[in-house]
């Protein structure tokens, strides 16, 4: 990655290079066991993204902020794994899941064809079928106990929880916002993805 992002700002510096500086400077960063797991088969009914706002991919992360329990909810464009938000509060009902997907819709002037989730009550409630029905809007619900049917938001939850939620204290949902939205800029923007070529979602666009 450090590689990837000094070859976006101009630096085509060899990655092997970087690697023995990297670990002659001990700067060992990812301590945690590096072996991939071996991730199950999905079913044929898993729908792959062909293009921009062909299915965005919702779902919830939990936090906690000095005494008390706070929800995100977190939309990405699964084609080119762009976040289009990521919204904090200590309640997140179907009705709040609905007006962060209009202003979605209404200030970036775009709409998916799906919605993939799981299949939480936020997402099966009748106010949310009712609205994606009236969008012309498919609902693509995983199978319960599969979340690598949804492992695009899962990739990012955790790539999420690793970056930010883990590495500050946060004082209040206010606080937490205001990193997340700098955050959001630099993953779409700067961060580079290695599913994408290495290149950031925007850029990769």
């Amino acid at each position: 990655m450090i590689a990837s992002s000094l070859k976006l700002d101009g630096y085509n510096y060899n990655h092997k290079r970087i690697y023995r500086i990297y670990k002659k400077l001990n700067l060992q960063l990812n301590t945690r066991n590096n072996k991939k797991k071996k991730i199950p088969a999905r079913e044929k009914i898993y729908q792959l993204a062909e293009k921009r706002n062909e299915i965005w991919s919702l779902d919830f992360m939990q936090t906690s902020i000095k005494s008390s329990r706070v929800r995100t909810i977190n939309i990405i464009d699964e084609y080119n794994r762009e976040a289009l938000a990521i919204e904090a509060n200590n309640s997140i009902p179907s009705t709040k899941v609905i007006d962060i997907l209009e202003k979605i819709i209404n200030n970036q002037n775009r709409k998916p064809e799906a919605i993939r989730s799981d299949n939480g009550t936020e997402f099966t409630s009748r106010e949310f079928a009712d609205w994606a029905s009236k969008k012309k809007i498919d609902l693509l619900f995983i199978q319960p106990g599969k979340p690598y049917q949804n492992c695009y938001i899962e990739r990012f939850n955790g790539t999420y929880r690793s970056e930010i939620l883990n590495k500050y204290i946060f004082d209040s949902i206010d606080e937490l916002q205001e990193i997340t939205d700098d955050w959001l800029i630099f993953y779409n923007n700067k961060r580079p993805h290695s599913s994408l070529g290495g290149l950031p979602p925007k850029r990769f666009k």
